[in-house]
């Protein structure tokens, strides 16, 4: 969440960036700033009467001590009636508290000053591109007729069992996706420097408010009950994301300096249910309920965040590198941008068959923005507690990598040639009917 000493301090230019996401999230500046001097207002009160009934206390002391015992029950009276004032502000204190914590949890990240203004994709720049779209002497084919025909994944079989937005991978299309993930996460750790954690694919509410999912996404998550207990319904969530559990590992906790950077590499399923949005009533790969995707996090210094989300984007590119494709970066513009996000970018690959780029990465510096709200910090050489940078990126996603792959490599017989970096993990070279 943002540091409310910095909505203190400096509320317009908070008003100001939040304005530049057009989401109208700028109105709740001054409601926020209106429940913490409540807050603040009611604890400065409730000291001085806490220091008012000490003293009283003391007095009503030296009054029994002097036999003056009429003084001293009416002093009791007066400390009576402070006690009550100051139960009450107290309750005033805490209710302030709760919902300027609860508002300031729905308000978004600051864009960051190098980000583009704009208010849609259409805003979003450019930065470069890689490759060059392939030349067919064929018209190629999409990925759905690929698959079909190369029996990669059964559309209907994965409709029957879980509904529509969900895959059934067969045959060679089951080993492709095994092997890509081996590929990405034996990349990262080998060549990038990341270390391969496993984390659990179903985690508490806690951490979906760390990473800034909750509450801003709730109405977007798979919530968990366990066997028929209806009470336990929405304390846990099926991960949309690897992010939300990795980037939560050292939450609560006061790392020491010397242990930054920490670089987390890590597969998941990844369960989305607002994918039911456009396109989802259509057979494919491009939006569904359930994908696998390999997530990278950071912790880092401050000083040190841009350029590791530099080197994070970089990371990503060499898989679609390593694979052969094409694809542009695009530096999301402020009203395009994640909620959690100061600054994204976003890797788009090139799939022929659907003559569209696909996002199939998205690597974004959070600043401390998550840091606070799993209240995650490091100690410096000199004794000072800080919140770090976490970043977070895409390493990357499956199923649309999947799609620009084979429809990238078709051929004109029908068949799917496997780049080379992948050949060792399937042990062929060629998809073939």
């Amino acid at each position: 969440m943002l540091d409310i000493k910095l909505l203190r301090d400096r509320a317009d230019f908070v008003g100001e960036r939040l304005a530049t996401r057009h989401a109208g999230d700028e109105a709740k500046v001054t409601e926020i700033l209106a429940h913490d001097t409540r807050w603040r207002d009611a604890i400065a009160e409730s000291q001085q009467l806490k220091a008012r009934r000490n003293s009283a206390s003391k007095e009503i002391g030296a009054l029994m001590g002097q036999k003056k015992t009429a003084e001293a029950e009416a002093k009791k009276v007066e400390v009576r009636a402070t006690g009550d004032r100051i139960a009450e502000l107290d309750q005033v204190s805490a209710e302030a508290e709760a919902a300027r914590d609860a508002l300031l949890l729905t308000v978004p990240n600051l864009p960051h000053a190098s980000v583009a203004l704009g208010r849609e994709a259409a805003d979003n720049p450019e930065i470069r591109t890689h490759g060059a779209k392939f030349d067919y002497a064929f018209k190629p084919r999409n990925h759905i007729e690929l698959c079909e025909q190369l029996k990669l994944v059964d559309f209907a079989r994965g409709t029957k069992l879980s509904g529509s937005g969900f895959l059934l991978y067969t045959g060679w299309g089951a080993r492709l996706e095994r092997a890509l993930i081996n590929f990405l996460l034996d990349l990262h750790t080998s060549e990038h420097g990341y270390t391969e954690v496993a984390p659990p694919y179903i985690i508490g509410e806690h951490c979906m408010v760390g990473v800034g999912q909750f509450p801003k996404f709730k109405d977007q998550a798979y919530a968990v009950q366990e066997g028929l207990d209806g009470s336990t319904l929405g304390k846990l969530y099926l991960v949309p994301t690897a992010e939300a559990p990795v980037a939560n590992i050292h939450r609560e906790e006061i790392l020491a300096a010397e242990q930054l950077p920490v670089r987390y590499v890590a597969y998941s399923p990844c369960f989305r249910a607002e994918a039911g949005a456009a396109g989802l009533g259509t057979r494919g790969m491009i939006r569904v309920h359930q994908f696998d995707k390999v997530e990278l996090i950071k912790l880092v210094e401050p000083e040190q965040g841009y350029a590791e989300l530099e080197a994070m984007v970089g990371n990503a590119e060499k898989v679609l590198q390593l694979l052969g494709l094409h694809y542009r970066v695009i530096n999301l513009c402020t009203g395009d941008m994640g909620f959690a996000s100061a600054k994204t970018y976003d890797i788009e690959v090139w799939a022929p068959g659907q003559g569209q780029y696909l996002e199939v990465s998205s690597c974004s510096n959070c600043e401390d923005y998550q840091a606070r709200r799993m209240s995650l910090r490091y100690k410096t050489a000199t004794g000072e507690n800080r919140f770090p940078h976490i970043l977070n990126g895409s390493g990357t996603a499956l199923a649309r990598l999947f799609v620009a792959l084979v429809e990238t490599h078709q051929q004109a017989d029908g068949s799917v040639l496997i780049p080379e970096p992948l050949r060792p993990y399937l042990r062929t070279d060629r998809l073939t009917a």
